[in-house]
Order: structure tokens, then sequence, then C-alpha cells
């Protein structure tokens, strides 16, 4: 029976599905990948705190993190938000992004194998998600299966659109016009770069080869600018970040680019192909799909080899590339976080942790100077109070505009409860800033109008400042390390207790001092605006402090 002639008039219905495939394809991606970082979050951060200077290491740690993460995109990207944070280096980086190049291949492989049952897989990842609440780790296994079994419908679907093209004459000659190498090259980039992803561009490829619209050989010159295409989420992604981090991008870009050019030249000149075809035939005897995926494989790992000697050559040649933009590191930014690491939500959740240490630190160099100022003037200081309380106020509000983006991801009871936290401590840290700056104030006014204070007066006001920064000292402690329990929350307690009968004895001198005439009224109003600043930081202080206490945190996990 003659097969049913293409009509012009079913190409809107072709897009369509084709366009509903692709659709689902990606979903289900991306279902896949946020239930895989999901599951594998916290190891996915302890593999970050492994990264050395060993390239081999640098590599196998970025195969894993891309299998993980099921796209060499994402993890580009993420490296690009870790450069610009400067959690990591770029002479680190280049090793992790040979690694996910190789670490992509495990999702074309998986793509390649034909599963009849795929259904399946929708179906369990359904029925897991109405499990009862005591199934908690099961259920999170339910976004994988199910982000797999879309994945493979996606691919079913985008199949079946291209069906009907087998008998479209003008289709079919138009791809298999396409005999340039460099032609290829260019339309595997194209669409790679249109639709931002090189696994959903492959899954369209595959179909077009064992439809044998498309031969083998020029199937490896699109798989090789599909590469080279995938490079263009990163290359967006470092927009508006350092220079450094535009060399990530740059970095894999290169790596494609000096990949490609090999293999082609290579392929032109040798018959890769038949070389191929007659591996993959020993053990898969006419699967086109499953010759792709080592071609695949081979240009990735092959690349890596070939490259893994001369990082710091492709380092190089990316800072070359990419010059400095002669723009000196700020205080006024986010040092330790990116926007980028929103796509790991862990990880996101330890940076702003550390942004907030960074703010406590800030907020306490100010107190200590504050009062510097207030026993010896000095203009230098008190400049830097001032540049530094600004800083303050804008980490108060950057921070808690990510805590707010941070605390809406997917994140797992203890990265919840330690974000809940965080909010109240930038606010506390904010406001010590607050308190030193008043200090600061009542030190400009007694310098402007030279006012004098007894020794006595300066000895209590001293005891007591020395007491409150041990006090602030120690709740920055149990912040950083995360101490908790009876033992340190006492020695904050006692420690506040302290502070505030001392407060409480230091108002009543000088309640005595004004009634012996010992003391004038505007003396006695810069001593108790002093006194008062000081308890308050106390307070905050011991907020900082127990807040450990309310998150019972991550880190001892």
């Amino acid at each position: 029976m003659p097969a049913e002639v293409f009509h012009i008039s079913q190409l809107p219905g072709v897009i369509l599905q084709l366009l509903a495939g692709l659709g689902l394809f990606l979903f289900g991606m991306n279902t896949m990948s946020e239930g895989l970082e999901r599951v594998a979050g916290k190891q996915l951060k302890n593999l970050l705190g492994t990264v050395t200077q060993n390239r081999f290491l640098q590599v196998l740690l970025g195969f894993v993190i891309t299998v993980l993460m099921q796209s060499s995109s994402a993890t580009t990207v993420m490296l690009v938000g870790f450069v610009n944070a400067g959690i990591m280096q770029l002479a680190q980086a280049v090793g992790i992004i040979m690694g996910a190049n190789i670490g992509t291949t495990v999702t074309v492989l998986m793509m390649s194998i034909k599963l009849d049952f795929h259904f399946i897989f929708c179906f369990v990842g359904c029925i897991l998600l109405f499990l009862p609440a005591q199934f908690k780790k099961l259920k999170g296994v339910m976004p994988v299966i199910f982000g797999l079994g879309a994945l493979f419908i996606g691919m079913k679907f985008m199949s079946g659109a291209m069906e009907p093209l087998r008998s479209w004459v003008g289709f079919t000659n138009a791809l298999k016009a396409v005999q340039n190498p460099v032609v290829a090259v260019l339309i595997g980039a194209g669409i790679t770069a249109l639709i931002q992803s090189s696994a959903a561009s492959i899954a369209i490829l595959l179909p077009l080869a064992e439809m044998g619209f498309i031969d083998f050989k020029m199937c490896m010159f699109i798989l090789c600018g599909q590469n080279i295409g995938t490079c263009v989420t990163a290359v967006l992604a470092c927009m508006g970040a350092s220079a450094t981090s535009k060399r990530v991008a740059c970095v894999h870009l290169l790596f494609n680019v000096i990949g490609t050019v090999v293999f082609v030249v290579f392929a032109c000149i040798l018959p890769v192909d038949q070389w191929i075809v007659a591996l993959v035939n020993t053990f898969d005897a006419g699967n086109i799909s499953m010759q792709i995926t080592v071609t695949h494989i081979i240009f990735n790992s092959v690349t890596t080899l070939l490259l893994l000697p001369f990082c710091t050559q492709l380092e190089k040649l990316a800072c070359l590339i990419i010059r400095d933009d002669g723009v000196e590191s700020e205080a006024m930014k986010l040092l330790h976080f990116d926007q980028r690491m929103l796509m790991t939500p862990a990880v996101a959740a330890e940076q702003l942790f550390n942004e907030v240490q960074r703010m406590g630190t800030i907020a306490l160099s100010n107190f200590n100077k504050a009062m510097e100022c207030f026993n010896e003037w000095s203009d230098e200081k008190s400049s830097e109070v001032m540049r530094n309380e600004e800083v303050l106020d804008f980490l108060n509000k950057e921070i808690t505009t990510c805590l707010v983006e941070v605390k809406g991801l997917d994140l797992d009871e203890r990265d919840t409860r330690l974000v809940g936290s965080l909010f109240h401590v930038v606010n506390d840290m904010e406001r010590v800033g607050d308190h030193a700056q008043n200090i600061l104030e009542a030190a400009t006014l007694r310098q402007q109008e030279d006012i004098k204070f007894s020794p006595k007066a300066i000895q209590e006001l001293d005891t007591l400042s020395e007491m409150v920064s041990g006090q602030l000292e120690l709740a920055m402690k149990n912040f950083r390390d995360q101490l908790s329990g009876e033992d340190a929350r006492k020695v904050v307690e006692e420690t506040e207790q302290q502070i505030d009968d001392m407060t409480e004895a230091l108002r009543q001198h000088h309640v005595d001092r004004l009634k012996q005439h010992k003391c004038s009224a505007k003396n006695g109003m810069i001593y108790l605006d002093i006194l008062t600043n000081l308890e308050r930081i106390g307070d905050h202080a011991e907020n900082i402090a127990t807040s450990v206490d309310k998150a019972t945190v991550h880190l001892q996990a």
C-alpha cells in the first residue's frame, strides 16, 4: 500500500505536535533535574567543598555534578556564579567545565535507550506523590521518576510529529542537501542556541536520523555544533558579572570550539564515521541513535583528554580575550552570594549564611571604632564608620531580598529553619550598626564642643563597652560556629544580665554625680546616650546568639 503523501496543510499540526513534544521534554528534564538536586543537594554542596588544584579530580567533580543536575549548561552557569562570588577560582573551574561536558553524555545515553514502558515512570511518579507523609524520602524521588517519564513521552511526541514528513519530498531533499560540515555545525549551534538546551536539540536530531532524513556523518557535525550552541546559556548568564566570571563562559566556549575544529578536521580526513559505525555494530547493529550517542561520548572525552594538559594555556587565552574591566572590587555588593546560586538552593542558603557573617564582622568593627572615636577622636575612623554604615544598610536590604527568594525555593527542613533565623539575625546586626552610629554622633558632639569627662566616668564606659564588645564577639562566634545548647545559652544570658546590672548601676552613679553637681547637663545627656546604646547592643547580641537555638541548623547534620 503506497505511503500517504504529505500535504502542506498538515504542517501546522506537525509543528504544534513537535512543539508540544519539545515542551514536554524540557519539562521532564527540568523536573528530573530539580528532583535530583533536591535529593542530592547536600551532597552537591559537599562536593563543591572538595574542589582542589588536581585537574583529574576537578574533571571527576564536573562529571558528577552534571550527572546530578542533568545539564552541563546548568553546571557552567553555577560555576559563573561561584567565580563571581569568589568561592572558586577560574583555574579550578576549567577542569570542572571539562568534566561537565563528559557528564552531559549520560543524558544523551539515556535518551538513546529505547523504552516502551515510559508511561509507567509517570504513573509511578504520580503514585509516589500521594504517599503518606512518613514516606518522605520515597516521595522525594517522585520528581526524578516522573520527569524521566515525561522526558521519554516528549521524545515520542516529537518522533510522532516527524513521521508524516517522510513523504514530504521538499523536506527530505532539503535535509539531505546538507552535505557541508561547516553548514551542519552552524545548524546544530543555531538550533541549540535557540532552545537553550543541547539535550533537547539532540532529542530532535535522534528521530530525524532514525527516519533517514540525515545521514550519520552529517549528524556527527550537527552534534559538534550542538556542543557549541549550549555555551550560549553560560554566555547570557555572565552578563553583568565580573571579568573573571565571563572567562568561565569563555573557557566553556573555547573548549567546545577547539574540540569541534579538531573533530571536524579529523572526520573529513579520516573515515571516523565508519569506525564509529563498526564499533557500535559490535553490540547494537544498525542503531543510529546509539551511533550518535557514542559520537557524543567520544567527542567530549577525547576533547577533554586533548585539552586537559593545556588548562593553564586555556585559562590564559580566556584572560587574553576577556580583559580586566579595571574596576576594583567594592564593599557595596554581595561577596559570597550570586543570583545564579538560586539554581542550587542548599548552596544558596549556605552562602547567604556567609554573607550574614560578613555583615556581623562589619557591625562589630563599627561598634569598636565608634567607641575608639569617643575616647580619642579620629577623622579617619569616623569616616570609616560612616562608610561601613552605608554598607550595612545595603547588605541588610540585599540579604533580606535574597532570603525571600531562597525561602521560596525547595529547601529541606534544616535549611528552611536556617533561612528563617537569618531574617532575624540580619535585622539585629543592622541595629547594632545603627547604635554604633549613634555612639559616633555622641563622639562627634563631644569632639566639636570639647566636652570633658571625669576619669571615673571614662573608666565606667570603657568597662561596659569592653563587656558589650566581648558579648557581641561571643554572639558572633556562636552564630558562626553554630554553637547551640544549654552551655552556650547560659554564657550568653549571664553576660547579658551582667551588662544590664552594670548599666543600671552606672545610671545610678550618674544620678549621684548630678545631685552633687559634679556633672553638667550636656555631659549627662551624652553619658546616658552612650549607656543606652551599649545596653541595646547587648540585647541584640543576645538575640544573635540565641538565634542558633531557633535554627538548630544544617551544619551539624
